[in-house]
């Protein structure tokens, strides 16, 4: 462990713990949520069950684009999660879709469907991940005028299966942040309670997600960017296995390899049962690695959980809130009634999780900066933003500079003692994958707390490693949504399986969303009678 960086942890989790409960005291209990109710059916329907429907000839894209396009107006002032919408160009991609199935006899649809297997679906993009002729400034005011040229890979392999991109959402400045706080709009809210944060850097996908207007989202993560906003916002987020999804096309990266097993983009959806499908699409030819057409049965997977690093580590970090280690323990008891096999696992060789973490992060190369300068003393310009920032005359945002001061200050570590952690990745990915083996999970808290307050993501900045770890050993997780806490915060956890087993996490998010209902919407339903094709 080192000793500096461990004492910032302690130090921030000791304000955490004073000024949280303050937070709670001062401010209002919440009240019911802004978001508007829901009307229209359509708009509560899984992918699975979409899809369905259109083969079926008993639903039209136009009708389930405008459906969502609807909701996001509808919604957007409530969370600003929207940089642009391409509305008008997807409705006409809608009319096209329905003209495709419309000229395919009964015996070609199967074939039709087969080869554009999400034909008319509707879906939206984190604006770091690259589509084409959208904004791709990335919450910086310096890529003011970015415009993606092309759709990154990911989102190609999506557009080519007949997906229809409806928009680019919000992201913190570079995507270095907890929370949604661009530089270039209003910051993100969360759909549940407006005074919190929807998480980062996700943020705006986790947030039309969560109020229900995204069907699925196209989303990034190297230090939990997935699976902070899937817990804040109550959705279902997976994070693959390192290097299954190609990085091509966002922004930042790194042309360092090793950044290709860090980085991996991957699906928010508010329905569990739709994971497997969407990441059969997104992993494009990387997906035969995956081995998904293959079913596994529940009762045959063997789970192993943690509610906590162990030891020293585990005291320096933020403990986890009961309601978050109450959702692990009703999924442990529920998942045991199914004949899984249930054991308790030990954190001890994660002892220095925080260190691999940011060490390995600190080591990338070509990793771009916030700040580009040619000046000599690049520290002495940094630390003039950083006092402009609290000023509030910077150009750039506070969070992001934090994130940069990590790098900069290689996060208080000598470079030879951070090389030494990362010698520790191997041992402890190859320890850690022969525990789980081909059929095994382990149960971990996504993060310690429900949605943060805007504005305090500092205080917990020393937690990230619950869930940036599992990048840095590249191994696959999928945060699962289980209810809400007393305050009518989403709360949940996140399942980890051995690289390429990322199905495991899959059959037991789908098990547990049949069993507990997934996502819960913001505010009740008031659904109007659902009309279909004859």
């Amino acid at each position: 462990m080192e000793f500096l960086l461990r004492l910032i942890q302690f130090i921030l989790k000791l304000l955490s713990l004073v000024i949280y409960p303050l937070l709670n005291i001062l401010l209002p209990r919440k009240g019911p949520s802004a978001i508007p109710p829901i009307r229209n059916q359509l708009v509560t329907l899984p992918l699975v069950d979409v899809i369905k429907l259109m083969r079926q000839r008993k639903l039209k894209s136009v009708d389930l684009v405008k459906a969502y396009i609807d909701r996001i107006k509808e919604v957007n002032p409530h969370v600003n999660a929207v940089v642009q919408g391409r509305f008008e160009s997807a409705l006409e991609d809608a009319v096209r879709a329905d003209g495709l199935i419309a000229k395919a006899t009964n015996e070609q649809l199967p074939a039709l469907f087969s080869r554009y297997t999400l034909l008319g679906i509707p879906f939206t993009v984190k604006e770091s991940c690259g589509l084409k002729g959208m904004p791709h400034r990335v919450g910086s005011l310096q890529r003011g005028q970015q415009i993606s040229a092309e759709n990154g890979e990911v989102v190609n392999n999506l557009v080519s299966a007949g997906g229809i991109p409806l928009l680019v959402s919000i992201t913190p400045e570079y995507c270095f942040s907890m929370e949604t706080n661009p530089a270039t709009q209003k910051r993100c809210l969360n759909p549940y309670d407006c005074r919190r944060t929807p998480g980062g850097s996700s943020g705006g996908e986790g947030a039309l997600n969560g109020a229900g207007a995204s069907l699925f989202g196209v989303a990034s993560d190297i230090a939990g960017s997935i699976r902070f906003p899937s817990l804040f916002n109550g959705v279902f987020g997976h994070k693959p296995t390192g290097g299954i999804t190609s990085i091509e096309g966002h922004f930042p990266d790194s042309k360092d390899k090793v950044c290709r097993e860090y980085l991996q983009l991957g699906p928010i959806t508010r329905f569990g049962r739709d994971l497997g499908l969407l990441m059969q699409i997104m992993a494009g030819k990387n997906a035969e690695k995956l081995d998904l057409l293959t079913p596994v049965e529940t009762k045959d997977i063997k789970i192993f959980y943690a509610l906590g690093f162990d030891g020293l580590n585990g005291f320096l970090h933020t403990s986890p809130e009961p309601e978050i280690k109450l959702s692990i323990l009703t999924a442990l008891k529920y998942l045991k009634s199914r004949g899984c096999d249930v054991k308790r696992a030990s954190m001890g060789d994660f002892k220095n999780s925080l260190e691999i973490s940011l060490g390995s992060l600190v080591l990338l190369e070509d990793f771009p900066y916030l700040i580009n300068t040619s000046n000599p003393n690049k520290t002495s310009e940094y630390l003039s933003e950083m006092g402009k920032v609290l000023l509030g005359k910077s150009e750039y945002t506070r969070d992001a500079l934090y994130f940069e001061s990590i790098r900069r200050f290689n996060a208080t570590m000598r470079t030879e003692n951070i090389l030494k952690y990362k010698a520790e990745v191997e041992l402890l990915k190859s320890k850690f994958a022969k525990m789980l083996g081909n059929n095994g999970v382990l149960f971990f808290p996504t993060f310690p707390v429900p949605a943060i307050h805007h504005n305090t993501s500092i205080l917990v900045l020393g937690n990230v490693d619950y869930c940036m770890i599992f990048n840095m050993l590249g191994f696959p997780t999928t945060h699962i949504p289980m209810g809400h806490d007393d305050k009518g915060l989403p709360v949940g956890f996140q399942v980890i399986a051995a690289p390429y087993k990322d199905k495991l996490c899959f059959q037991i998010a789908a098990e547990l969303e049949a069993a507990f209902g997934g996502w819960v919407v913001p505010t009740p339903h008031e659904l109007e009678p659902l009309k279909l094709e004859e």
